[in-house]
C-alpha cells in the first residue's frame, strides 16, 4: 500500500532535528503531511536549531511550505485544540502517524488515552483504528514508568522506535546520525528512501 498522507507530531523531547529532517523527506517523497507541534517542541526547535517557527498554525503552515519547497496544500498545520481537524476522527485521519520526537510526557498521555490535546487525540485515533503509530522517544536513562508505557503501547500495536542511531554505516557527520533514524522511520512507513542502505545490500 502506498502511503499518500502521514500525520507528523512534534513534542517536547530533544531531537527536533529528527522531525524536521523527516518532514523534509516526506515532502520530497510527495507525501501529504498533517503537522502538529506542541509548545514545548516549539521551544526545543528554538533551542536546538536556527529556525524560528511562527506560533500560529496558518503562519507556520506558510513558513514550512516555503522552507521545504512543498506544493500548495501539501503541509497542513493544526493547532492543539483544533478538534475539527481530520486527525481527530477515524473517518478522516491518515493511515499512519509519527510522533517524533515523542516526549515521555506524551508517551504517558498516549498510553493512558488522555486526549487532552490534538496530538494525544490523533494518537488515540491511530490506536483505536488499528493504524500505524510510530513513537520516537529520546530520553536517557528510561525510568520504569517510561518502559512500562512503551511496553503497554507496543502491546497495543504501536511501534516504539527510539532515536538511537547505529554506527555500522560509519557515520561521518551529525547529519548521517540523523538520517539513520529518519531512514528507519521511512522504512516503517514503507516510503522509499536513499538515506541509508538496507542491511546486506
Amino acid at each position: 500500500m502506498t502511503i499518500e498522507r502521514v500525520t507528523l507530531a512534534m513534542t517536547g523531547a530533544s531531537g527536533a532535528q529528527y522531525a524536521l529532517r523527516l518532514l523534509e523527506c516526506l515532502v520530497k517523497a510527495d507525501v501529504e503531511v498533517f503537522f502538529m507541534i506542541s509548545q514545548a517542541a516549539q521551544l526545543v526547535v528554538a533551542t536546538e536549531t536556527s529556525l524560528t517557527l511562527p506560533p500560529k498554525p496558518q503562519a507556520l503552515e506558510s513558513f514550512l511550505t516555503e522552507h521545504y519547497a512543498a506544493r500548495s496544500g501539501q503541509i497542513r498545520v493544526f493547532g492543539k485544540q483544533d478538534w475539527m481537524a481530520p486527525v481527530a476522527s477515524g473517518s478522516g485521519a491518515p493511515s499512519a502517524m509519527v510522533v517524533c520526537p515523542c516526549s515521555t510526557g506524551s508517551l504517558s498521555a498516549i498510553a493512558t488515552g488522555a486526549s487532552n490535546n490534538l496530538i494525544e487525540r490523533a494518537a488515540d485515533v491511530a490506536l483505536k483504528e488499528r493504524r500505524k503509530l510510530i513513537l520516537v522517544p529520546r530520553e536517557a536513562p528510561y525510568s520504569t514508568i517510561h518502559l512500562e508505557n512503551m511496553l503497554k503501547l507496543s502491546q497495543m500495536g504501536a511501534i516504539i522506535l527510539p532515536a538511537s542511531p547505529g554506527f555500522y554505516h560509519q557515520p561521518a557527520s551529525i547529519q548521517d546520525l540523523l538520517d539513520f533514524v529518519v531512514a528507519r522511520i521511512l522504512n516503517q512507513l514503507e516510503i522509499p528512501q536513499q538515506l541509508l542502505t538496507r542491511w546486506g545490500e
